[in-house]
């Protein structure tokens, strides 16, 4: 079995750094991989993203459409179909632990799309009609969260 202190890389795997502007022996001396004049050649000389040397930039000579609404809610979606396999209370957390939805930060949504045959007491953040519909019909319950803060 090998030591920790006698583990080395495989031979070529790494390479040593650039070591730039050490003289002309190494080969990136002189302007250092710079090129010659200008501005990029210069220290702090970088230009933004998108400039195109003071002609008015694309992203600013396309027309805009449409509207962003930032106080938009995204919902994750959870299907009634998908809760056939759970039993019991259903809550984010036990979707989250199922794998149906991925962030615990972001609010749920169930849509009645599919048919359950068991009884289970969901709570999401939303429903849509035929969801709890098909919830209730099942012998379950469907409990909005946060409701009560509303009220």
């Amino acid at each position: 079995m090998a030591e920790l202190h006698e583990l080395s890389p495989a031979d070529g795997s790494r390479r040593d750094r650039k070591r730039v502007g050490r003289g002309p022996g190494s080969g990136t001396g002189k302007t250092a991989g710079r090129g010659e004049k200008g501005q990029k050649a210069r220290s702090g000389g970088s230009v933004p993203a998108g400039f195109e040397g003071g002609q008015m930039p694309l992203h600013r000579r396309i027309p805009k459409r449409g509207f962003h609404n930032f106080n938009r809610v995204e919902y994750q979606v959870v299907n009634v179909s998908q809760l056939e396999g759970l039993s019991g209370d259903v809550g984010p957390e036990a979707l989250r632990a199922a794998g149906l939805i991925r962030s615990l930060r972001r609010p749920v949504k169930v849509l009645g799309n599919g048919d359950l045959s068991s009884a289970v007491n969901v709570t999401a953040h939303a429903f849509s009609g035929s969801a709890s519909r098909k919830i209730e019909a099942a012998g379950g319950s469907a409990t909005v969260l946060g409701a009560q803060d509303q009220a």
